[in-house]
């Protein structure tokens, strides 16, 4: 099924293969998600007037706000940019201008597009990709085509390298001696059918080359080839947010002041294998139209686009009226304009933000939610709540993932073929341990599982190249015994980290 006729139920299921818990902010999105499908479906005088309902998720870091984002925009297939509100400052302070977001969000669909439109043209761009390297090897060995072997002189009798001469009643092509004191002369007669074999010869050794090649029996053979150099020297304009703000194409001030005059290429030497890669890049790149690689990049980012801006509660002032707190309102105010839709200017064209879905989170430790300027509040209708994580989710987290902390460390030990190999009560300790950190220090969530589980097998990693063939088992004396009553090290237990 495509990812975007998923239907609300099996989005959550989807998400539920990677996050724990957070049911609440799982129905929220998915919903959303939805919906986006279900205005596609709507003709475009009715589905222009629809707009997104924006989400905030509200909860202290290590919860799943992120992990939430970063899934459903892969279900989507849909560009996702994650930035920090704080990089963004009010137009005269240091920072980013805001609408550079929607400029980036554009350059990741662009990308996307790319990628896609590559995998499209794979096939075109493989068979052209090792007819190039093919024709290299052949040169390398002395049998491409413009080699000095005998050709046919029938196929271009007016090259000035064949002259036929009169044989018994009979036309015979003789080769004529190259330049210098003997040019013009004939060379000792060969034989047409000598030519023939010659040819054949050449024929089958390159056949027997091409079998090779695709074996893979030549990967290491080291051949020269014409690339696109992608290093010419570039003319930049850069002022404080960057070309696209400024309205220049640099491109074509290159091209009037004489620095461009189209792609220039240059000899690399290479491996077949390394040239196998560049190449079918190449090759991809020319078969792609980026007109239309534009056009629906821009249709996605303006109806399909995801941006997650994290950390809005850090751009809520403080009581006092000095210091940073001053442009925090103005960033939030040009948040505001668009979020709630204005055209922005990107370098492939004008991008409306008006149907971008906004995701906003924040940890909001020392402000509120109302704190926000009221129109910003009004342009995330939706608030969901996620919850603390409670020493049960922390055991869930251990194994239920398809990307779980357990399978991760498994995997990398086995490159060292040492298996690991946790048991239920050493599971159950490793989530008491870091639950009852996040307590005593500083409440991290999930992250603190990954803090313990690196500080318990630290050792064994160091020690994992001289213990092949070993298996480890990290049961809860295992636990007891690494890591003690604290899920970090004692020495650092002071700073409260």
């Amino acid at each position: 099924m495509e990812p975007e006729s998923l239907t609300p139920e099996e989005i959550v299921s989807r998400l539920d293969r990677h996050i724990v818990g957070q049911d609440k902010a799982k129905r929220s999105v998915a919903v959303a998600l939805r919906n986006r499908w279900r205005r596609r479906q709507l003709p475009y005088e009715l589905a222009s007037e629809i707009y997104p309902k924006n989400i905030l998720l509200i909860g202290p870091t290590g919860v799943g706000k992120t992990e939430i984002a970063r899934r459903l925009a892969q279900l989507a297939r849909a560009p996702f940019l994650k930035v920090e509100a704080s990089k963004y400052s009010e137009v005269g302070y240091h920072g980013r201008d805001v609408e550079s977001m929607v400029r980036d969000l554009t350059e990741m669909a662009i990308s996307m597009v790319r990628r896609e439109k590559s995998v499209e043209v794979k096939e075109k761009a493989t068979t052209a990709a090792h007819h190039r390297i093919l024709e290299a090897l052949y040169g390398e060995m002395g049998l491409a085509e413009d080699e000095d072997l005998p050709m046919d002189p029938l196929m271009d009798p007016s090259s000035g390298e064949v002259q036929f001469v009169s044989d018994g009643g009979l036309w015979r092509p003789v080769i004529v001696a190259p330049g210098g004191e003997n040019a013009g002369e004939i060379d000792p007669g060969i034989s047409a059918g000598e030519i023939s074999s010659r040819q054949e010869e050449r024929e089958q050794r390159r056949q027997e080359v091409a079998s090779q090649f695709e074996a893979g029996k030549l990967d290491d053979q080291i051949i020269f080839v014409e690339l696109r150099d992608t290093k010419n020297p570039t003319l930049s304009i850069q002022g404080p947010q960057g070309t696209d703000t400024m309205g220049i194409d640099t491109a074509a001030l290159q091209e009037l002041w004489g620095r461009g005059g189209g792609p220039k290429f240059k000899t690399r030497k290479l491996t077949v294998r390394e040239a196998e890669k560049s190449l079918l890049e190449e090759e991809a790149h020319a078969l792609i139209d980026e007109d239309e690689v534009i056009v629906e990049a821009l249709d996605r980012v303006q109806n399909d686009g995801i941006l997650f801006i994290d950390e809005i509660d850090k751009v809520i002032g403080g009581s006092g009226a000095n210091g940073p707190d001053v442009s925090r309102e103005g960033v939030q105010r040009d948040l505001l304009t668009v979020v709630e839709g204005c055209t922005v200017f990107t370098k492939y064209g004008d991008v409306d933000s008006s149907h971008i879905l906004f995701l906003a989170a924040g940890a909001f430790h020392f402000h509120n939610p109302s704190e926000l300027i009221p129109e910003l509040q009004g342009r995330f209708p939706v608030r969901v709540a996620l919850r603390d994580l409670t020493e049960e989710d922390f055991l869930r987290i251990l194994v239920e993932p398809a990307n779980s902390l357990t399978q991760q460390y498994k995997a990398l030990l086995s490159t060292e073929n040492v298996k690991l190999r946790f048991t239920d009560e050493g599971l159950a300790e490793i989530a008491s341990v870091a639950f009852k950190a996040n307590k005593l220090t500083q409440n991290i969530g999930a992250r603190r599982l990954m803090t313990t589980m690196e500080r318990l097998l630290e050792q064994i990693s160091y020690d994992a190249p001289e213990m092949g063939g070993q298996e480890v088992v990290v049961d809860k004396s295992f636990v007891e015994t690494r890591l003690g009553d604290a899920g970090d090290d004692p020495d650092l237990i002071k700073y409260m980290i």
